[in-house]
């Protein structure tokens, strides 16, 4: 597991890649992947390339952090 150096949302590009997702959560790009494809993530696929919006990001969080 590696440390994310972001420290609030602010710090995170309009949309994410899997490499940005990985950062900001602490976690392996390949986990990001597997996140990423997961049907309950907000993840959006534009040609071959699979992004997510900072805000939906955003919102996944809170909402997972309720659980």
């Amino acid at each position: 597991m590696t440390e994310s150096n972001i420290k609030n949302y602010d710090e995170l590009p309009l949309f994410m890649n899997a490499r940005q997702v990985a950062n900001a959560l602490g976690i392996s790009k390949t986990t990001a992947y597997v996140l990423m494809s997961d049907e309950e993530f907000p993840s959006i696929k534009i040609g071959t390339r699979i992004l997510v919006e900072r805000s939906k990001f955003k919102e996944w969080v809170e909402k997972s952090s309720e659980r």
